[in-house]
């Protein structure tokens, strides 16, 4: 996998690219397929207990995570678009705060030569707030260590 590039392109959005050396159709299925969810979404920071699907526009979507302490993290959404092997869109709403607005994130899968997918995801945040909490997360290191399994996945 190559590193991640995490640009902020406005106030509101951060913008992540890599490329995967793995082909386009079984990234989009580690991506979408429970079983493979679980297995890569993590990120290594916890145990993927639950990756609920329901992979058409309108559908729901839900992933828990049991951390190392107990805790669990929960988040969901419901998906606005869905192109099979080229791009989703969906809404993210983090559990421990769902007073909040949700995020709106857009991933893009394109074919990058021979048996290699680029990877492109926006997430727009309500507001710079929003934005910089994501950024201050520690998302980075979850999405390289669990986009390093997604790629072993894919291959």
């Amino acid at each position: 996998m190559e590193p991640l590039e995490i640009t902020t392109p406005d106030d509101t959005t951060i913008l992540v690219r890599t490329s995967l050396a793995a082909p386009r159709s079984s990234v989009w299925r580690a991506w979408t397929t429970p079983d493979l969810i679980r297995r890569w979404w993590s990120g290594g920071f916890g145990e993927h207990t639950v990756a609920d699907v329901d992979l058409r526009p309108g559908g729901a979507w839900r992933y828990v995570l049991l951390m190392a302490d107990g805790g669990e993290v929960s988040f969901h959404g419901e998906y606005a678009e869905v192109v099979p092997f080229e791009r989703l869109v969906w809404s993210e709403v983090y559990e421990g705060a769902p007073e909040e607005e949700s995020t709106v994130v857009t991933a893009e899968f394109a074919d990058a030569g021979e048996g290699t997918t680029a990877l492109s995801v926006l997430i727009r945040s309500r507001d710079k707030a929003n934005r910089d909490a994501v950024l201050a997360s520690g998302f980075e290191a979850g999405l390289e260590s669990g986009y390093a399994v997604l790629e072993q996945l894919a291959s």
